[in-house]
């Protein structure tokens, strides 16, 4: 299970786990955006701190109907326990993690301040 929480904005806030280039692993808070069909964005700073690996050039359709074209890299993440490798998609905010990411899973919110936020593994009938 993966444990989170509300903040003062009301977004659901985890901590993730991402390698850098050379394998140290960083903590870096993300928000939970139910909104967002990728795995992980991260803001460029941070991608040039972890020295990511960039993979292509990506392209969406935002909430507003505008397309934008975006870089996309790689990390391996710690996600539930697993290293995964996963694209992140660059962008000009906060940290997100998408709805791929969360693929599996169950993501429940207590959606007051200091709520709690669990991400749980869905078990296969």
């Amino acid at each position: 299970m993966i444990a989170g929480i509300v903040n003062a904005d009301f977004e659901a806030i985890i901590t993730l786990s991402i390698c850098n280039s050379d394998e140290k692993i960083y903590t870096q808070d993300a928000i939970v955006d139910t909104g967002f069909n990728g795995w992980l964005s991260l803001p460029p700073n941070l991608i040039k701190q972890l020295n990511l690996k960039w993979k292509r050039r990506g392209r969406a359709i935002l909430g507003d109907g505008s397309e934008c074209v975006f870089n996309v890299y790689e990390a391996v993440v710690v996600w539930d326990g697993d290293y995964l490798t996963i694209p992140i998609d660059e962008a000009d905010s906060e940290p997100l993690v998408g709805m791929s990411l969360m693929e599996g899973y169950q993501l429940t919110v207590q959606v007051f301040e200091e709520g709690s936020v669990e991400i749980r593994k869905v078990s296969a009938v």
